[in-house]
């Protein structure tokens, strides 16, 4: 199978770094810090959505201004602690695309965003954060955006997602999808093309874009 896109937007955690056991532990402390019900906060969906929307499930209006601040420090003070690491395939994926055929596009804050990207050495050109954005995935304004600062048609890119929430986001930009299994089952997440992590893809650039395709 070969996809061909003239723009390719990332997903950050799950997608290109793993920031699992980093999450961990700042929620759980999060969780302990504001008297949350493990039961309630275990309940609702984490992974791909932005902090204010987690916080919002989970609080009352007047106190998430304060809570989503108090995560956003905890996770970025937690960034030297080894909270971020590459994923497989990231660097050999990225190193073979030119700088604006691509973008990142997180419900992280831009200051998480910049602090664990940094911190593995990976520089985009365009980054569209939770900042940037009033609806954060599943609505499609955070691709639509990037799509935007990129200068391509939305039906021209492919969205590289692993959680439900992005696909989703990205399905309703009307974009191509393409799903990595690191943080979900295959079987739950529906994308145009399911694959492991970037280390199964390799992209061939050409003039009229990128191509992607499965390694054999």
């Amino acid at each position: 199978m070969t996809i061909h896109a003239k723009a390719l937007l990332f997903d950050n955690d799950g997608t290109l770094v793993s920031t699992l056991a980093s999450v961990r532990r700042c929620w759980t402390r999060w969780v302990e810090e504001y008297g949350i019900d493990a039961e309630a906060f275990a309940s609702i969906a984490l992974h791909g959505r932005t902090a204010v929307e987690i916080a919002a499930d989970l609080l009352p209006a007047a106190v998430v201004p304060e809570a989503v601040a108090r995560i956003e420090l905890l996770e970025v003070e937690d960034v030297p602690n080894g909270g971020v690491e590459l994923l497989p395939g990231t660097r050999d994926f990225l190193d073979s695309l030119p700088a604006d055929r691509w973008a990142v596009v997180t419900s992280a804050t831009l200051r998480l965003a910049e602090a664990r990207l940094d911190a593995v050495g990976i520089r985009p050109k365009t980054l569209v954060a939770a900042d940037d954005v009033t609806r954060g995935k599943p609505d499609p304004e955070p691709y639509l955006l990037a799509a935007r600062r990129l200068g391509v048609d939305p039906a021209d890119c492919v969205v590289f997602e692993d959680a439900p929430a992005g696909l989703a986001s990205g399905r309703a930009a009307g974009m191509t999808t393409v799903a990595l299994a690191t943080t979900h089952q295959a079987h739950e997440l529906d994308a145009d093309l399911v694959v492991k992590d970037l280390s199964a893809l390799s992209a061939l650039v050409t003039e009229g874009g990128v191509e992607i395709s499965v390694r054999r």
